[in-house]
C-alpha cells in the first residue's frame, strides 16, 4: 500500500458560523484521523476551503445590502479563526473563489463534455415570478413525493435520502420570502448519470464490504432501487464559475457539481504553494493511494455518486489538459465516512431561532480539547446524537479531569518532587509492572484499528479506559504510601505508571492534541508532537484570499510505545485541564435560543 493518504474534508458554506453539528459531523473527525495517519508516518494531503458560490451566499448578500464577496470574505476569516483555534491541522483550506479553482473546474466541464458524458436539454424549473429569477433546488421546500416529508428540499429529501426531480415536489415554497415558485423553462448542461451507471454501481459494490450502512442506503440501494438518471450542472446565476462555452451569458456551474472539484482543485493548489506543480498526482494518480471524503449524511449522494461519477467520466483527458506526459484515471474515493446529524438538548440545530452551540463562541469560554473530546465521545456515527450541558460538564469533569488528568498530574508532580525532577530507576520490574505496560501498548493496535476504520467514539473510548487501568495499578501499588516505607518498590510503580501515561500521551494525541502537547513537554521532550499552522495571503487573479496552511514538522514521534528511560529528566507538571462548575449547566441552557 502506497503511503498517500487524501483526507477531503466538507467545504463550509461561507453563509454563517459553524456549530458544533457541523464540528462532529466532518471537520473535527476529519482531523483526528489526519493526525493519526500522520502518527503512523503517512504522507498525508488534508485539504477543504470556503463553499463561496450558491445562492445563500447571494441571499445573505442581499439582505445585508452588501455583495457576495464580501460575505463570502466575512465568514471565511471566521473559518480560519476556529480552525487555529480547535487546532485543525489543514494541509491547505482555500477556497472555491479563486483562480485556480476556477480553470480546474472548467477543465473538468470540458473534459467530461468532450468525452460525451454531458449533454443539454430544456426543462422546466422553479423560477419565483417575485423576485423575477430562477431559485436553486435548496431554495425550494415542499412535500416529497416519495416519503411524504413535508420539508423536503426539491433536489433531494433529508429524511428518505432520495434525490428528486425538482419539478415533482408537492406544493413548492420558496425559502427566501414564502411566495409560490411557478415552473419556467431553461435550457442546461447535465451530468448523464444514466450512461455512467454501470460503473458507478460496480464502483459501490467493491466498497460495500466496509462502508457505512446509511452511505451505502443512500447511494448503492437507491441506485438498485430507482436507477440513475442525468441531473443538471449548470444554472442561471451571476455568482459562480462561468460555463466555458460560447453562447452561454449568465450561466454558471452549479454549486453542487463545482464544490466537489475542490478537493482535487485544493490538491493541485497546494502543489503549486509548494513549489512543486505535480505533486498532487502522488494523491490522485496513484492507484494505491486512499482518499477519504469527510462529510455530513445531507451530502452522500454527492460524494458516493455524483463526484465519483465526474471521475469516472473523465477517463484520462484532464490529465491531458493538466499537461501530463503520461495522463492516468483519477483514483476513486476509498472511503466516504459520513456521520449523522448531531441535534441540541433534544432539539434540531436551529440557526435562525439562535438554539446552537458556535465554535468560537464556544471556545471564548472553554479550551478547545474538552470540545474536541465531547464532540468526539458523543459523534453521531451511527446516528444522530445529542449535544447535552449537563453530559458535557460531567464528561469534562469526571473523565477528562478525573481519570486522564489528575493521573498525569499527580504522578509526575509525585515524580518531580521525590525523584528531583528526574525519571526513577525501577529496579527489576514486577508481572504487575509489565502487564500494565503491556496492557497500555496493546493499545497501539486496538486504538490505530479503530481509527483506521473511522471508528473515533470507540477509539477514544477504549483510550480513555486503558488510562482507567492505570488508576487501578496505582490503587494497586499505592506509591504514595510506599514512599515512606520502601523507595524502591515506590520507584517501580512510578516509572511504570509515567512509561503508561507517556504512551497514552500518543495514544490521546489525534483527540486531544494541545493539552497531549503540554504532557510532551512537561515529559521533557524537546520536540512538537505536532507541525504548526500558518495563515497566509495569496494574491490570486480573483483577488487576495488567505489560506490556511499546516508546515509539517519531522518530529521524529510516530504512533509507538513509550521508550523513557530511568533517569530522563522532565519538567514540573501543571494541570492539563480545568474543573468546571456546575453552575455551567444552566448559564449555557439558557443562552439558548436568546
Amino acid at each position: 500500500m502506497t503511503d498517500h493518504v487524501l483526507v477531503a474534508v466538507a467545504w463550509p458554506y461561507a453563509n454563517a458560523e459553524i456549530h458544533v453539528g457541523n464540528l462532529t459531523g466532518s471537520y473535527l473527525p476529519a482531523d483526528i484521523f489526519a493526525r493519526f495517519q500522520r502518527l503512523l508516518g503517512k504522507k498525508v494531503l488534508m485539504v477543504s476551503g470556503s463553499d463561496a458560490h450558491g445562492t445563500p451566499i447571494t441571499v445573505r448578500a442581499d439582505a445585508e445590502k452588501t455583495t457576495p464577496i464580501n460575505v463570502y470574505q466575512q465568514f471565511h476569516e471566521g473559518f480560519l479563526d476556529l480552525f487555529q483555534q480547535l487546532g485543525l491541522q489543514y494541509d491547505l483550506f482555500s477556497s472555491t473563489h479563486t483562480g485556480n479553482h476556477f480553470d480546474v473546474s472548467q477543465k473538468i466541464f470540458l473534459a467530461l463534455n468532450q468525452n460525451g458524458f454531458l449533454y443539454q436539454e430544456k426543462q422546466e424549473q422553479w423560477y419565483s415570478p417575485a423576485q423575477a429569477k430562477f431559485l436553486p433546488d435548496r431554495y425550494v421546500e415542499g412535500t416529497c413525493y416519495i416519503c411524504g416529508y413535508d420539508n423536503a428540499r426539491s433536489d433531494q429529501c433529508d429524511k428518505c435520502g432520495n434525490l428528486l426531480e425538482a419539478g415533482k415536489l408537492i406544493n413548492p415554497k420558496s425559502k427566501i420570502d414564502g411566495s409560490t415558485p411557478v415552473l419556467k423553462e431553461t435550457e442546461h448542461f447535465f451530468l448523464d448519470l444514466g450512461k455512467l451507471q454501470p460503473e458507478i454501481e460496480q464502483f459501490l459494490k467493491n466498497r460495500a464490504s466496509y462502508w457505512r450502512p446509511n452511505v451505502l442506503r443512500q447511494s448503492l440501494g437507491q441506485i438498485q432501487t430507482d436507477g440513475l438518471r442525468g441531473r443538471p450542472i449548470t444554472r442561471d446565476l451571476d455568482w459562480g464559475i462561468p460555463v466555458p462555452i460560447e453562447g452561454q451569458t449568465g450561466k454558471c456551474l452549479y454549486v453542487w457539481f463545482e464544490a466537489v472539484i475542490g478537493y482535487l482543485s485544493a490538491a493541485v493548489e497546494y502543489s503549486n504553494l509548494i513549489g512543486e506543480p505535480d505533486a498532487w498526482k502522488k494523491w490522485w494518480c496513484d492507484p494505491k493511494s486512499r482518499s477519504y471524503y469527510f462529510i455530513g449524511k445531507d451530502n452522500i449522494p454527492f460524494h458516493a455518486i455524483i463526484w465519483p461519477a465526474e471521475l469516472l467520466g473523465l477517463s484520462t483527458t484532464f490529465d491531458e489538459m493538466m499537461g501530463s506526459e503520461k495522463p492516468q484515471r483519477l483514483v476513486l474515493p476509498y472511503d466516504v465516512p459520513a456521520n449523522e446529524f448531531m441535534n441540541l438538548e433534544g432539539q434540531k440545530i436551529s440557526g435562525s431561532r439562535n438554539w446552537a452551540v458556535y465554535g468560537r463562541d464556544f471556545l471564548s469560554r472553554y479550551d478547545p480539547d474538552p470540545l474536541r473530546y465531547y464532540l468526539t465521545v458523543n459523534m453521531p456515527e451511527t446516528r444522530d446524537a445529542d449535544w447535552d450541558w449537563n453530559e458535557f460538564f460531567h464528561r469534562n469533569n469526571d473523565e477528562l479531569v478525573a481519570t486522564w488528568g489528575n493521573l498525569a498530574n499527580r504522578v509526575l508532580s509525585f515524580a518531580y518532587k521525590h525523584w528531583e525532577g528526574v525519571v526513577p530507576d525501577p529496579g527489576d520490574l514486577t508481572e504487575l509492572d509489565m502487564q500494565l505496560i503491556s496492557t497500555i501498548e496493546n493499545g497501539f493496535t486496538t486504538v490505530g484499528n479503530e481509527i483506521d476504520a473511522v471508528h473515533l467514539r470507540s477509539a477514544v473510548q477504549e483510550t480513555m479506559r486503558l488510562a482507567s487501568e492505570v488508576n487501578k495499578y496505582l490503587d494497586q501499588t499505592a506509591p504514595w504510601t510506599a514512599i515512606k516505607t520502601d523507595r524502591e518498590v515506590a520507584a517501580r510503580a512510578i516509572y511504570s505508571a509515567m512509561r503508561a501515561i507517556d504512551s497514552l500521551k500518543v495514544l490521546f494525541a489525534p483527540f486531544l492534541p494541545f493539552s497531549s502537547q503540554q504532557l510532551h513537554q512537561f515529559l521533557g521532550y524537546d520536540y512538537p508532537l505536532f507541525g504548526s499552522q500558518n495563515l497566509e495571503e495569496i494574491e490570486d487573479r480573483l483577488g487576495k484570499h488567505r489560506v490556511l496552511r499546516y508546515i509539517p514538522i519531522d518530529s521524529g514521534l510516530l504512533w509507538q510505545p513509550s521508550q523513557l528511560k530511568p533517569g530522563h529528566p522532565f519538567n514540573k507538571p501543571a494541570p492539563l485541564f480545568k474543573k468546571l462548575d456546575s453552575s455551567i449547566i444552566e448559564e449555557e441552557r439558557n443562552r439558548l435560543g436568546s
